[in-house]
């Protein structure tokens, strides 16, 4: 079962990560929209968020090599924190190239739509969504972020007297206290709620709440049920020792019914175990779900990796078919057959008429033949066809069987490798192994020496890659970008290609197409030009025709920005 989320769980994983990840350099985030899953790649360790609505917990790992499909982000934390009273964790990001204004990253842990967004400061533009939601507010890349309503609930600052707490609760028959305290006071919960409202072990019923729901009816019995003012008191003394500003955590794995529940304090009523911090009670709640850990350990492994082993095992079933198709067919063929027809030709071929596409011959035995024959060659050309034919077979028939088996144990093997690797068992090295030459697309070791392009990071987090030279161009364009991406050349020089990664809606932000284009201008011929006009367009407009020489082709739907070539720049984005 999931984890679930309230504010004072946020405000206290927010201060064990900012202790932690305070002045750490981020290197790239991994989002994979289809598991949820959010991986920010810092330098000496990995920080994993796991948002699908079915588990939403948060490990650490080791550190992590950046895959090709990941999101190279440069930048240092400077603070982490949870806005008062809500369930969001915010990651204020410095970038440590261009110079430019700072990002944050946003974990929304609302409900059951939690999302993960960096946005562009001061202006507030989503920069990368981890998934695209349209309502109830717009998270789409290009857009300005609008967070979530602030909390309006009584007490933010913990400053509610037990006059004011009394109130609250005053005519609130005993049923309906927790759920009132959750829509009146800050820092409740339905996790907490039960507990504060005096109810002693009945804190599992708590787990019917939803805040994110309307409220359910519940029981109006009389007045003379509700709990006396020292029951009061007490949920207020223990709301008050939760919810100051400077409380000190006391972590533990609450054990509801609906699992195990990392949470900053003990609550009465609800059975727990001790944790040394709420980290580590993640790393036991991930624990106890073994297809969880594992699935957690393949995300880490790389997409890219994960997606070029995939393919690669799909080749490799493929090919086992077609060979014992292959020995299928030479198994129903006869050699001799072949050349006693061959021969037959031969020996009969004065009575063959020019044309002919199929004959009746009397064969050797005395009987008749019906013989095949291609029309539009000579009856010599078939004599000759089918003895080559009758070669082929015998020598499919010496190999086929090895290659058969070789084929399968080959695809066993790496289908074994892949299914480790989905389950978090195999790592990238054994990955790597079973690869052929060229299928993975990962951004690992070893890649950097032969990909055809070098990387570069706009000041806004986007991957440019520029091409190594006119030989490498096309493999550049053509094998080591999407559609979607957009393509950049220097206009009537020749020059780099060049790509600037994008998945988003229209046309990227203007500083990161500008900065690409003058990568563009730079590393081509016009680099001593004062203003070089660069052509860009989506990359999948981009064709090769026919006949055309190394690194040449025709994009369409081109557009023209005139930028400076700035070696200065080039050395402020460069990737090291």
């Amino acid at each position: 079962m999931p984890i679930r989320w309230d504010s004072l769980l946020a405000r206290h994983v927010a201060r064990e990560l900012h202790q932690g990840l305070a002045g750490a350099r981020l290197r790239a985030l991994r989002l994979h929209a289809p598991s949820r899953d959010l991986a920010l790649l810092f330098r000496d360790r990995t920080l994993l968020w796991r948002l699908h609505p079915l588990r939403g917990y948060v490990l650490v790992r080791g550190p992590v090599e950046p895959d090709d499909s990941d999101v190279r982000l440069a930048a240092e934390v400077k603070r982490v924190y949870a806005p008062e009273d809500e369930r969001i964790i915010r990651l204020e990001l410095l970038r440590t190239r261009g110079g430019r204004a700072g990002l944050d990253l946003v974990v929304e842990l609302l409900g059951n739509q939690w999302n993960a967004l960096v946005i562009d400061q001061p202006d507030r533009t989503i920069r990368h969504v981890l998934w695209t939601r349209e309502r109830p507010r717009q998270q789409v890349v290009g857009r300005s972020y609008a967070p979530p309503r602030p909390s309006a609930r009584a007490g933010v600052d913990a400053g509610l007297t037990v006059d004011e707490w009394r109130a609250i609760l005053v005519d609130v028959p005993e049923d309906e206290r927790a759920r009132m305290l959750v829509r009146r006071v800050a820092w409740t919960s339905p996790l907490n709620a039960q507990a504060l409202a005096g109810a002693g072990g009945a804190h599992e019923r708590a787990e019917r709440y939803d805040d994110e729901a309307p409220a359910a009816p519940g029981d109006e019995g009389p007045a003379e049920r509700r709990g006396g003012d020292d029951e009061t008191a007490d949920g207020h003394a223990l709301w008050t020792g939760m919810a100051a500003p400077g409380a000190s955590p006391d972590p533990v794995l609450l054990e509801t019914r609906s699992g195990l529940q990392p949470y900053p304090f003990p609550l009465p009523g609800a059975p727990w175990r001790p944790a040394d911090d709420l980290l580590a009670a993640f790393e036991a709640f991930a624990a106890a779900e073994p297809e969880e850990k594992g699935a957690a350990a393949a995300i880490l492994v790389g997409p890219g990796l994960l997606s070029g082993l995939d393919d690669a095992v799909g080749q490799a079933a493929r090919r086992a078919s077609r060979l014992a198709a292959a020995r299928t067919d030479a198994e129903r063929e006869d050699p001799a057959a072949l050349r006693s027809a061959a021969d037959l030709l031969l020996a009969r071929y004065s009575e063959i008429p020019a044309g002919a596409s199929s004959v009746v011959l009397t064969d050797f035995e005395g009987g008749e033949s019906t013989l095949e024959l291609d029309p539009a060659v000579p009856t010599h050309e078939n004599a000759k066809r089918l003895y080559e034919r009758a070669a082929k077979v015998e020598r499919a028939r010496q190999t086929l069987p090895g290659l058969v088996a070789e084929a399968e144990d080959e695809h066993r093997r790496m289908r074994a490798v892949l299914e480790r690797a989905r389950g978090g068992r195999a790592g990238p090295d054994e990955i790597r192994s079973v690869l052929p030459a060229g299928a993975a697309r990962s951004g690992g070791q070893g890649v950097a020496q032969t990909r055809p392009y070098r990387v570069f990071t706009s000041s806004g987090g986007l991957e440019i890659r520029v091409g190594k030279g006119a030989r490498h161009n096309d493999d550049l364009t053509f094998h080591h970008s999407a559609p979607n991406d957009v393509w950049l050349h220097a206009r009537q020089a020749a020059g780099a290609h060049v790509v600037l990664r994008w998945s988003g809606p229209g046309a990227p932000p203007a500083r990161d197409l500008e900065e690409a284009a003058a990568l563009a201008a730079l590393h081509s011929k016009a680099r001593t030009s004062a203003v070089v006009p660069v052509d860009w367009t989506l990359r999948k407009y981009v064709r090769k025709p026919r006949g055309a020489g190394p690194g040449t082709v025709a994009p369409d739907r081109v557009r023209t920005l005139f930028v400076r070539p700035d070696p200065a720049l080039a050395e402020s984005l460069a990737d090291r």
